[in-house]
């Protein structure tokens, strides 16, 4: 079987988006960078169903960058919840403040101006030029690598990232700046719900005629991949744990002796604070920690 191409993948990938697509908040006419940006940030290894809720409530409070800029940075650490990863709030909160300084407010277009700003990284922001701006630019996270892998290498599994998956995404790309934004957005969407890591659905996906890991019979390829470390128990948890004190604190504060006292392990329990600190996710003032003002 030819290697599958441009020709053979795109119009069919983005056929089967139009008619299968998730109805998604960000995907909707009119959702505007800004609302394009927080929702990228907030589903950074978090799931779509745990992002949706708290991302409307977040633009509900702060609907451009400039009334985020405004807040304080624990505001931001405060209303991030359950969604994990908390450097990303503030990040975001930092994002935020350089939007409302070198921009006027508005998220930027231009790819090197997203990559400037605090917490952009490539995927980000060829994703806020592409989906917003409708800008033609490769967008690649885990599902497209996926896809990819599979359709085109023959590989169960993606390797780790690296910038020539950018290429190989660039490569599959139609010329037209429109089908070239359904495009991206179709690869993320099959491997998300089609193309999944662990039980993909090949009875479904509309590549499975011309998808070489199909042709080659399954092949079960290694995974190369750093596996995550289990959260129960990790230094993360305890990070968690602390947080959760003081999101939960009538004013966001409380005695450092009290925080988590009965954490299984002490010298666990004060790296984490430590780590905290250090990152600016929580403040240590005479005895107390609080959330960032």
């Amino acid at each position: 079987m030819p290697a599958p191409t441009r020709t053979t993948i795109a119009p069919t990938l983005v056929a089967w988006f139009t008619e299968n697509a998730r109805d998604l908040p960000w995907r909707r006419p009119g959702y505007g960078a800004w609302g394009v940006l927080v929702s990228e940030f907030m589903l950074q290894q978090t799931p779509v169903n745990r992002v949706i809720p708290l991302l409307e409530a977040w633009l509900d409070r702060w609907p451009t960058p400039a009334a985020l800029a405004a807040a304080p940075p624990g505001d931001a650490v405060r209303h991030w919840a359950n969604l994990g990863y908390p450097r990303r709030a503030l990040w975001l909160h930092r994002a935020a403040v350089e939007i409302t300084a070198r921009h006027g407010g508005v998220v930027p277009r231009s790819v090197d101006d997203l990559l400037a700003l605090t917490g952009v990284g490539d995927y980000t922001a060829r994703a806020v030029a592409v989906f917003a701006y409708g800008d033609r630019h490769p967008v690649v996270d885990t599902n497209t690598r996926r896809v990819i892998a599979r359709a085109i290498t023959g590989d169960a599994h993606p390797a780790a990232a690296h910038r020539r998956d950018l290429d190989a995404m660039a490569d599959l790309l139609p010329e037209d700046d429109g089908d070239a934004a359904r495009f991206n957005a179709a690869a993320m969407e099959l491997g998300a719900v089609v193309c999944t890591a662990r039980s993909p659905r090949c009875g479904v996906c509309p590549l499975a005629e011309v998808c070489a890991w199909r042709a080659a019979g399954y092949p079960d390829t290694a995974d190369t991949r750093r596996k995550q470390a289990r959260y129960e128990g990790s230094d993360r948890h305890a990070r968690g744990a602390v947080l959760a004190v003081l999101r939960g604190a009538v004013t966001h504060e409380a005695s450092a002796a009290e925080v988590i006292a009965d954490w299984p392990d002490p010298v666990q329990r004060d790296r984490a604070i430590d780590s905290l600190v250090v990152d600016g996710l929580i403040e240590a003032v005479d005895g107390r920690l609080r959330l960032p003002r």
